[in-house]
């Protein structure tokens, strides 16, 4: 292997695409068939891509043990696999955290087009053995009340730009059950304000890589210091009447104690979480927007068809999953046995 090809291994923690067989068959009969042939596969290509660094920090983990332990890693033995299911168990860490390093794993064998082991039954077994002594329970971004999120907007100085963005943040991302990442996304031409509705349109999101665009409605509140709509439009009048390019951008700074001014950079998603966390207090996270969603709407004894309209969650099992209803005492059956 020539050293560029090392070195661009280092930097990704991926083979490099010219040595991905599955890829580089691709993208060498894109060069050979009609444009619009050419132009989905490389669509492809770049969706393949985007998963191998989405992957890479894993991958970097396992081929630096790999190497440690004079391991192949690619194709991977199942005692290869099983010793580093252990050794993550033991360092320890999450049982979420060891299946997505073997996700990771199993879709570079995808990439390499080499068969994968992932499946085998005995790694299985072992599987189920970490899965006892680590525990299944993820910690979850916990759920907030309707009457919290009242209260941090009703505190916030909407005579600034920074409360204004955060009132808008707060109330799209919570009332549109979105994932910090679609926030980030949004642009101002995919939004659609009409009488009844501001609809949201997503080009893409976590569980749509294909570019078939989702949709989202957020309405009208009758309490205007609460409405997800005026919240909106009253940062984007402070956008200077742009109407094109990101919704929530960074605020450029003036001198000490002057307000910021809407700057022209994405917001990261990052960011949107510190901004959840400063607001409605450390133990929330930006995925708490999309769980009190869906939480307050179970609450408010909404179908988990109607939840799915909004959220974009495939199966029912994804609104148990996300639904903060475990506190067997607030929530429980058992108040309405009429004893």
């Amino acid at each position: 292997m020539s050293n560029p090809s090392k070195a661009s291994k280092r930097e990704t923690g991926l083979t490099v695409a010219s040595e991905l067989p599955a890829l580089a068959l691709a993208a060498d009969l894109a060069g050979q068939v009609a444009p619009n042939v050419g132009r989905y596969l490389t669509m492809g290509l770049d969706g393949a891509n985007n998963t191998r660094l989405a992957y890479s920090a894993d991958l970097r983990s396992y081929e630096a043990f790999c190497a440690e332990h004079e391991f192949t890693p690619w194709p991977a033995a199942v005692p290869t696999l099983a010793s580093y299911v252990a050794h993550l168990a033991d360092i320890p860490r999450k049982l979420a955290t060891i299946n997505r390093h073997l996700a990771a794993i199993e879709k570079n064998h995808q990439l390499l087009g080499l068969p994968s082991a992932i499946s085998a039954p005995a790694l299985d077994v072992l599987r189920k053995g970490v899965a006892r002594a680590v525990g299944k329970k993820q910690k979850q971004a916990p759920a907030f009340s309707v009457a919290h999120l009242k209260k941090c907007i009703a505190e916030l100085d909407l005579t600034r730009p920074e409360g204004v963005r955060a009132r808008a943040l707060l109330l799209i991302g919570f009332t549109g059950a979105f994932r910090r990442s679609e926030l980030v996304a949004l642009n101002l031409e995919h939004i659609e304000l009409t009488d009844a509705a501001l609809i949201l349109s997503l080009q893409k999101s976590k569980t749509n890589q294909t570019g078939e665009v989702e949709q989202k409605a957020v309405f009208y509140a009758s309490n205007p210091l609460f409405c997800p709509i005026r919240a909106y439009k009253a940062w984007v009048e402070l956008l200077g009447g742009r109407t094109e390019g990101p919704v929530f951008v960074s605020l450029a700074r003036g001198k000490t104690g002057e307000a910021g001014t809407p700057s022209r950079r994405r917001l990261s998603d990052r960011r949107v979480n510190l901004l959840v966390k400063e607001h409605l207090g450390d133990k929330y996270s930006a995925h708490s927007l999309r769980a009190s969603f869906i939480t307050t709407a179970k609450l408010n004894g909404q179908s988990n068809e109607f939840i799915k309209n909004q959220t974009k969650q495939k199966t029912d099992a994804m609104i148990s999953r996300y639904s903060r209803l475990d506190d067997i005492i607030a929530y429980n059956a058992a108040h309405s046995l009429g004893l």
